[in-house]
C-alpha cells in the first residue's frame, strides 16, 4: 500500500493506492493518521493481520460512488445505499494535479475504467487559505463508444467517519439533524447513533445492515424539511467533520455502515430519492453539485465557526454584506399583503424617523383584492397606488431610504392572464400536463421566452418603478421535475435550476448595486448555490416574536449573521419588554424591521430608535464575527435562549426569557446549567479572550436596567418578567 499524505489547513487527508492501481479515501479528520484505526474491531480483524485489511480497503473506501444502469453490483450492500456502485469499484488511478491558485490549494484526483464502462472521473478538491474547509465535486466523462445511464454521483464519499478511538460508535459518537421548516426553521437536534437506528448489533463481526440514516430533499424547495448542512462528531477522538451541499434542488446524504466502518454519502439528485437520471453519451460529461467538506474539533460552534469564515469567501462581493443596512418591509404583522398609497405613507414616515435604510412594499401591489391565483405580469395596480407606485417610490427616496418590492418571479397564477396564452413548454410539465401546485404554474428558466419575460420585469421595476432592492419570494413546490426536454424529470428540474443561477448571475451583471433578498416562505431555499449569489436570506415567516428567538439564536449555523434577515416586528398592542424582544431577535443579524410604527407609542417607538441606532455601531462588528452558543443551539422547547457572535477582543450575547406553555428549563437542568424561572448562569470560559478578567455590559436598551452580575467567568442574569430580552456586550 503506497500513501499520500495531504495535510492543509489542518485537515488530515490520506489516499492510498492498493497493490490493484485503485485510490481510496483512508483518512479525512483533523486527527493525525492512525494506520491501525482501519483494521482494529473483531478477532478476526487485528490490525496486524495486512492480508484482511487490504481485503476490507479493496471492498470500501471509494473515493467516488458512481452507478451506472445495468450493471453488476457483487460486493455487500444491503438496500438502498449508496455504496459498491459500478463503476465506483472498479476504478483505477490514473494521476494526480496539485496546484496553488489565488485562493489555495487545488488537487485533482483521475480515476478511469478501461475495461467495463469506459468512463473517466476528475474529483476536484479546492482547498481555501484560513478555513478547515474544502469546496468538493466530481465529473464523469464518457470516453466509451456505448451512452451510459448515471443513476448516482456522489459530491464527497468518505468511509471511516468513527474510525479514531478505543470504543465503538454507540459510545463516541454523535450526529446532528438540522431540520428546517415553515415557521420551524434551524430547529438543530443531537442524537446518538444508536438514537437513528446504527446501533452496534454485531460487536463481533463485520457490522452490516440495512439501516441507512438519510437526509433528503426532493423538489425545489431546497430546505423544506432540512437544511443542506450534515454534522458528525467523535466525543473520544475530539474531532467533527461537517459538510454543506451547495445545491438550490434535489439533493441527498447517508451515513450507514460497510464491513463494519460508518460512512457519509453526500450528493446532489439521485435516482432513487430524487427520480433523476442522466444519460451519458460518447463524448458527454456530467458535474456533480459542489460540495463543502470541513474538520474540527468535537464542537458545532467551532464548525459553524469555519463554515462562516468559508461561506464569506465565496459568496459574491457586495456592498448589502459590507453595509448591512437596515430594511423596514411592510408585511410581517403589518399590512400582511394589503399595501395602498394611504397605508404606506405613514409607514415610510415612520421608518424614515427610527433610521431605516431600505422600505420595501411587499406582496398585493400588483393586484387588487385577492391576488393569489393571478399573479405573473407584476404590473402596478392603479386601484391600490392612484397615481402609480413612482408616487410611493419616489417618496420613499425623498424621506432618504432605497424602495423596494416583492416578487415571485419564479411562477405564474392559474388566472394570470398572460398564463392562459403561453405555451405549455414556459411551465413545469408532468404526464403531459402543467403542474400544479397551490394554483400556480412553475416557469421554466430553460426557455429562452421566459427568460426574456422575467428579464423585462426586472427591468421596469428598476428602471420604471425606481426601485433599489428586491424581495424574491418563491411560495410553492413543484415536486420532482418536469419531462419537457429531458431523460428524467429530476434531470430536468437540475437543467431548471441551472439556468435560474445564470440567469440570476445577469441580472447582477446589469444591476450590481441591486440587493435581492433570498425568500422562500421564509427560509425554506436557504441554500448556497443562492446565498453564493444573493446578499440577505429571509429566515422565517414566523409570527410570534417569542418563538423567533430560536430561530434566530440558530441562524448562523444555516447562514452567515450578515445574511440573516430577523424580523422585528413591534405590535399594535404590546409593552416595552415587547419591543425590547423584538429588537433583539434581530439585532445581531440583519434587522428585517416591520410593525405599524406610526401606532406605536412614542415611549415604545423610541426604543425602536435606540435599538436600529445601537446596531449601526456595531454592524461592523458582526459582519467579521462568528457564531457562539454557551449553551449549546437553542431548542423550540427552552424557556431560556442563549446565542451570540465573538471576535478576538469582543463579543455580543443576546439572552431571552419566554414564560409560555410548552417551555421549561428541563435540557439546561439536565446538563447541569443553573437555571431557575428568573435566574440563568452563563459560562463564557470559551470566549478566545477568557480569563482575562472579562466585563459586561447591557449594550440595549440602556434605561430599561435589568439585574446580571459576573463572577470569574460566568454570567448570571435576573429577569423578573415572563418575556424578557437584552442585548449583552462582553469584552475584558
Amino acid at each position: 500500500m503506497k500513501y499520500i499524505k495531504i495535510n492543509e489547513n489542518g485537515i488530515h487527508i490520506v489516499f492510498g493506492i492498493t497493490d490493484r492501481n485503485q485510490i481510496k479515501l483512508l483518512h479525512f479528520s483533523k486527527a493525525d493518521f492512525c494506520e491501525e484505526d482501519i483494521c482494529k474491531f473483531g478477532p478476526e480483524c487485528k490490525a496486524e493481520d495486512l492480508a484482511r485489511r487490504d481485503q476490507l480497503i479493496d471492498e470500501a473506501f471509494q473515493l467516488v460512488q458512481v452507478n451506472l444502469a445495468g450493471y453488476d453490483r457483487p460486493y455487500e450492500k444491503h438496500g438502498n445505499k449508496h455504496i459498491c456502485t459500478v463503476p465506483g469499484y472498479l476504478l483505477t488511478y490514473a494521476g494526480m494535479d496539485d496546484c496553488v491558485n489565488e485562493i489555495g490549494r487545488k488537487i485533482t484526483v483521475y480515476q478511469e475504467d478501461r475495461t467495463v464502462t469506459h468512463v473517466r472521473l476528475e474529483t476536484e478538491m479546492q482547498f481555501y487559505k484560513g478555513t478547515s474547509v474544502v469546496r468538493m465535486k466530481n465529473r464523469i466523462i464518457n470516453e466509451g463508444e456505448d451512452t451510459q445511464c448515471l443513476e448516482y454521483l456522489s459530491s464527497f464519499c468518505y468511509t471511516g467517519i468513527e474510525k479514531e478511538g478505543k470504543s465503538n460508535s454507540d459510545a463516541k459518537m454523535r450526529v446532528r439533524i438540522p431540520y428546517n421548516g415553515w415557521q420551524k426553521e434551524m430547529s438543530i437536534r443531537e442524537f446518538t447513533f444508536g438514537d437513528v437506528g446504527l446501533a452496534q448489533t454485531q460487536p463481533g463481526v463485520y457490522q452490516r445492515t440495512s439501516q441507512i440514516l438519510e437526509v433528503t430533499n426532493t423538489g425545489h424547495w431546497s430546505t423544506k424539511k432540512y437544511l443542506p448542512l450534515g454534522y458528525v462528531e467523535n466525543k473520544e477522538a475530539h474531532t467533527s467533520l461537517f459538510w454543506q451541499i451547495e445545491h438550490n434542488g434535489s439533493w441527498h446524504y447517508e451515513i450507514s455502515d460497510q464491513n463494519t466502518h460508518f460512512y457519509v454519502c453526500v450528493s446532489g439528485p439521485t435516482e432513487i430519492q430524487s427520480h433523476w437520471f442522466k444519460n451519458l453519451a460518447p463524448g458527454e460529461a456530467f458535474e456533480s453539485v459542489p460540495v463543502a467538506v470541513g474538520v474540527a474539533d468535537d464542537s458545532f460552534e467551532q464548525a459553524m465557526g469555519e463554515l462562516t469564515r468559508y461561506r464569506r469567501m465565496i459568496r459574491r462581493p457586495n456592498k448589502d454584506d459590507e453595509d448591512l443596512p437596515v430594511i423596514f418591509n411592510d408585511y410581517m404583522n403589518c399590512l400582511f399583503g394589503d399595501p395602498t398609497t394611504a397605508k404606506e405613507l405613514p409607514l415610510i414616515d415612520a421608518a424614515a424617523v427610527c433610521g431605516c435604510e431600505y422600505y420595501v412594499i411587499d406582496a398585493g401591489w400588483y393586484a387588487p383584492g385577492e391576488w393569489w391565483d393571478s399573479v405573473g405580469e407584476w404590473k402596478e395596480c392603479r386601484d391600490r397606488f392612484p397615481n402609480g407606485i413612482k408616487e410611493v417610490t419616489d417618496y420613499i427616496r425623498k424621506k432618504g431610504m432605497v424602495p423596494g418590492v416583492w416578487l415571485e418571479l419564479e411562477v405564474m397564477g392559474i388566472n394570470c392572464e398572460k398564463a392562459k396564452k403561453a405555451p405549455d413548454d414556459w411551465f413545469f410539465v408532468r404526464h403531459g400536463k402543467r403542474v400544479y401546485d397551490r394554483s400556480r404554474y412553475q416557469l421554466d428558466f430553460r426557455n429562452p421566452a421566459v427568460i426574456e419575460h422575467v428579464n423585462e420585469v426586472i427591468d421596469r421595476v428598476v428602471k420604471e418603478y425606481g426601485v433599489g432592492y428586491i424581495k424574491m419570494d418563491y411560495n410553492i413546490e413543484p415536486g420532482i421535475g418536469t419531462e419537457i426536454g429531458a431523460e428524467s424529470v429530476g434531470q430536468g428540474l437540475l437543467e431548471h435550476e441551472k439556468a435560474y443561477l445564470n440567469w440570476l448571475d445577469g441580472v447582477f451583471a446589469r444591476y450590481p448595486d441591486l440587493v435581492i433578498e433570498n425568500c422562500s416562505s421564509g427560509g425554506l431555499r436557504m441554500d448556497y448555490a443562492l446565498l453564493s449569489r444573493y446578499s440577505i436570506q429571509s429566515t422565517s415567516d414566523q409570527e410570534d416574536y417569542r418563538n423567533f428567538a430560536t430561530i434566530a439564536a440558530n441562524s448562523p449555523a444555516g447562514v452567515t449573521p450578515e445574511q440573516a434577515a430577523i424580523w422585528s416586528y413591534p405590535m399594535r398592542q404590546g409593552d416595552k419588554e415587547e419591543v425590547i424582544y423584538n429588537m433583539v431577535n434581530a439585532m445581531l443579524f440583519r434587522i428585517h424591521q416591520s410593525g405599524h410604527l406610526a401606532e406605536l407609542s412614542q415611549e415604545r417607538l423610541a426604543l425602536v430608535k435606540e435599538g436600529i441606532a445601537c446596531y449601526k455601531t456595531i454592524c461592523q462588528d458582526i459582519r467579521q464575527a462568528l457564531p457562539f452558543w454557551p449553551l449549546d443551539i437553542a431548542d423550540n422547547e427552552d424557556l431560556w435562549v442563549c446565542g451570540g457572535l465573538q471576535l478576538e477582543n469582543k463579543a455580543y450575547l443576546a439572552v431571552w426569557k419566554r414564560q409560555m406553555e410548552g417551555k421549561n428549563n428541563d435540557r439546561y437542568q439536565n446538563a447541569g446549567i443553573s437555571c431557575t424561572e428568573d435566574s440563568l448562569s452563563i459560562p463564557l470560559g470559551s470566549l478566545p479572550f477568557a480569563g482575562k478578567g472579562l466585563k459586561v455590559s447591557c449594550l440595549y436598551p440602556e434605561k430599561e436596567p435589568v439585574s446580571f452580575e459576573l463572577d470569574k467567568d460566568i454570567l448570571t442574569v435576573h429577569y423578573d418578567k415572563p418575556v424578557m430580552a437584552r442585548l449583552f456586550e462582553i469584552s475584558f
